[in-house]
């Protein structure tokens, strides 16, 4: 398949500000991570890593700590050399190539702004690198500032500005360079909650109207769902799953992905019967269920973990579900989490709406649990 995506300095701004790049084709590749592998001595970072990104496309890199999410976004950027594999750009193999000529923009966690320059100055400062004549990047720079709101300011230094507003410049400035990719580091990690959120809708706002291709650090798994087109997770160096933000949370591939991503109770089964992609589980907590096998094919006798989200379960008076006892419930605005124990002696919480004047369930109270549906658990081999 061929790549669509020009090389070289085919940029144009469209009339209303928005920016269009010559790596931006319709349907086309942006970005592809080719079995890449890097190892620091004995120990490995990241192990054959395989990402095909769209064009336009906002993508997360997720994982905990550790899980080689930065030391792909720095071999992506170019200041780590993979020991195995490729990073094409467009139609561009870029191994060979350093940061400085593969034309992409960053926003680090830090910001990184020039304390000195005005943010007009530190937005300036990238095509000013690259040779653009001052009448292009000042005008270029008022276009950039405008769009991130920031226009009124251009003046001010950084300390002058607040967290969100630097992280606004931090944008802009990458932009300026008009990148094949836009790279974000853990961007709002620096931030208090609220604008936090702000922040969020704010970049992926910029971004869609930008149509830049943008790939995303972070170990916040809210960010990531409510941000990526889709979610790469990663862990110990290994990709799980890349998939859209719904798939992540309805169909996770594998136990650390279930688990991982959302709240998810594990519960301790045997296999009765098993066919492609399903299985038939007796619970040690004493029900039969019907579960997704997407992982590995179980059988019959086979010990497994069955994951189900609290949201997933009910309290209801139906004997087809599992024995259990109330030992808490938690009142979360317009839910409450029930904590139950199971006649195996696990820990179950189920989340139910909550009605307005209804009583929670006192300590001790025998109630039954059981799925909403029967296609909303998932099995996978017992550890």
């Amino acid at each position: 398949m061929a790549y669509h995506l020009l090389r070289g300095d085919h940029a144009r701004w469209m009339p209303d500000g928005m920016m269009q790049t010559g790596t931006q084709s319709e349907g086309g590749r942006a970005l592809v991570v080719d079995g890449v592998t890097h190892r620091y001595g004995s120990s490995t970072a990241v192990e054959n890593i395989n990402l095909d990104i769209r064009s336009g496309e906002l993508v997360a890199l997720l994982g905990p700590s550790g899980c080689g999410k930065t030391t792909l976004l720095r071999i992506i950027a170019g200041f780590i050399r993979q020991t195995e594999g490729r990073i094409i750009l467009g139609d561009e193999v870029v191994d060979d190539l350093g940061p400085n000529r593969r034309r992409i923009g960053i926003v680090f966690q830090n910001y990184a702004l020039f304390p000195h320059l005005s943010i007009a100055e530190n937005v300036a400062y990238g095509p000013a690198a690259q040779g653009v004549s001052k009448a292009e990047r000042e005008a270029e720079t008022k276009r950039l500032l405008d769009l991130v709101k920031l226009g009124h300011l251009a003046d001010r230094l950084p300390r002058q500005l607040s967290g969100g507003q630097q992280q606004r410049v931090a944008l802009a400035r990458a932009l300026a360079i008009k990148p094949r990719i836009l790279l974000l580091d853990e961007p709002f990690a620096a931030l208090d909650k609220n604008l936090r959120l702000d922040m969020q809708i704010e970049i992926k706002r910029l971004q869609r109207l930008s149509g830049i291709t943008t790939v995303m650090v972070t170990h916040d798994q809210e960010e990531a769902l409510s941000m990526a087109d889709r979610v790469a997770v990663l862990s110990q160096g290994r990709l799980e799953q890349f998939a859209s933000p719904t798939d992540i949370y309805d169909r996770p591939e594998s136990l650390f992905v279930n688990t991982f991503v959302g709240s998810a109770n594990q519960l301790a089964g045997q296999v009765l019967s098993a066919e492609a992609g399903g299985a038939i589980i007796r619970l040690d907590a004493g029900a039969e269920l019907r579960a997704r096998t997407p992982s590995s094919p179980l059988v019959a006798g086979q010990r497994c973990t069955v994951c189900l989200r609290p949201e997933h379960l009910e309290i209801a008076d139906d004997p087809s579900g599992f024995a259990a006892v109330v030992e808490m419930g938690l009142p979360l605005g317009p839910t409450v989490v029930h904590e139950v124990r199971g006649a195996d002696g696990a820990g179950i919480k189920v989340s139910e709406p909550r009605r307005a004047g209804t009583a929670l369930l006192a300590t001790g109270t025998p109630v039954r649990v059981r799925p909403l549906s029967a296609d909303l658990a998932t099995a996978y081999p017992a550890a």
